[in-house]
Order: structure tokens, then sequence, then C-alpha cells
């Protein structure tokens, strides 16, 4: 039985802030419009933010002393189709990157919003979840694919080691997810924005649902978890 490569997968794709489009309105009901700051604004919120947040980033990264390398590289994606995303993933010498879509930094509404999104994207990297899900995937991909080999042979075995893996590797993401929003409340604090008014971006997003493979939790989840550190460190 061979194991599939999961983990590459998962260095390469890091973790996501989707944002997703709004909801398609039921009937007679009018299309929410997405409302976007000018392309002068957005380019001077986004500027200000990496300024200031980029390196407290890199100090807290430092402090917590888990990662090797804490220089991050942040990037906006050229790809002007894409939808509104942030992400964290590794190069492939093992430097952090921080990548934002340009209809992301349109959408924001002020700079609380960027500051509390890189915060966010940075704590990933310094809870070091791209490597724990690794992990967690790999063991999943190893026992789903011995479980399938009993039930269906090679055939089965490599069914059960994709699902596994999927599941391994989403085991703990809603947890992630609301780690990096703690992470992010105290980065884009201690750079002195307002991480609560920042995450009022969640109150423009879709739910991302709560299904069994679901990687993120309710936006309310995390909006309550942004208020409680905030609470904490003030």
């Amino acid at each position: 039985m061979k194991l599939l490569f999961v983990s590459v997968a998962l260095a390469l794709t890091g973790c996501t802030i989707t944002t997703g489009t709004a909801p398609a309105p039921t009937s007679g009901q009018p299309r929410q419009e997405v409302r976007t700051v000018s392309n002068t604004t957005a380019t001077r919120n986004f500027r200000a933010v990496v300024r200031r947040v980029e390196p407290v980033a890199e100090q807290v990264c430092r402090e917590r002393g888990n990662n090797r390398n804490c220089d991050f590289r942040i990037i906006i994606d050229p790809n002007t189709r894409l939808a509104p995303n942030a992400y964290q993933t590794l190069d492939r010498n093992g430097r952090p990157v921080i990548g934002f879509t340009q209809s992301l930094i349109a959408q924001a509404r002020n700079q609380d919003e960027l500051a509390f999104i890189l915060g966010h994207e940075a704590g990933h990297h310094i809870k070091r979840h791209i490597p724990r899900s690794q992990r967690s995937a790999v063991t999943g991909a190893i026992l789903g694919g011995l479980a399938g080999g009993i039930f269906g042979g090679d055939a089965g075995a490599e069914v059960g080691q994709r699902f596994g893996g999927t599941v391994g590797a989403r085991r703990y993401s809603k947890e992630f997810e609301l780690q990096a929003d703690d992470m992010g409340t105290r980065i884009a604090h201690r750079a002195g924005y307002n991480p609560v008014r920042g995450a009022r971006y969640f109150n423009r997003i879709p739910e991302p649902g709560n299904g069994f493979l679901a990687s993120h939790p309710p936006n309310a989840d995390r909006i309550a978890q942004v208020r409680r550190t905030a609470a904490k460190i003030r």
C-alpha cells in the first residue's frame, strides 16, 4: 500500500480565510451589493497596515520561539479575478508567506479589518498550524488506508487514504482558526489597531457551514473569540 502525499498539498495550500461572495438572494429579494473602497484608499490602507503589523507579527513570532523562520513575506496576488481571500503558506525554503487577493483588500472597509486579517494569517504560522495539520493528515491517511484495504483491497485503500487524509487535515481546523483569531487579535492590538472593529468583517461574509468536513467555525464564534481575547489584553 502506498501513502498518498497529502502533506505536500497541505504545505502548498496553507490556511485560508475565505470570504466568498454574498449569498444568492431568494425570490423577490434584491441582491446585496458588495461595497469596495477606491483603489487609492485600498492601496494606502494596505501599505500602512503592512508597515505597522509586519514587524509586530515577526516580534511575536520570535517571542514564541516555535519557528525557525519569522521573516514574513507579504504578497498581493496579481490575479484580479480571484475572490476575496487571504492565506498563509510556506515557500520551498520554509519562509512564511501571507497572501492577499486584490478583491479582499478592496472590500476591507478600514485598516482595522486588514490588520486583524494579517494578524490572523500570521497567527497560523506562529502556532505552527501547517506542520500540525500535515502530521494529522498523514496519520489519517495511514489509518484510512488500512481500513479501506481491509474492506476493499488496493482500490479501497486508496479511497481510504484520501478520505482519511482529508479528515485528518481538518480534524483541528476549526480549533486552529479560533487560535489564529486569538493571535490575530493580540497582534493587531499591539500594532495599535482595534481588532474588535476589525472582526466586524465577519458580519459581511457568508457562513462557512457546519458540516462534518467544514474547516471554519461559525462567524459568530469567531467574533466572540476576538471579543474575549480583546477583553483580556485591554
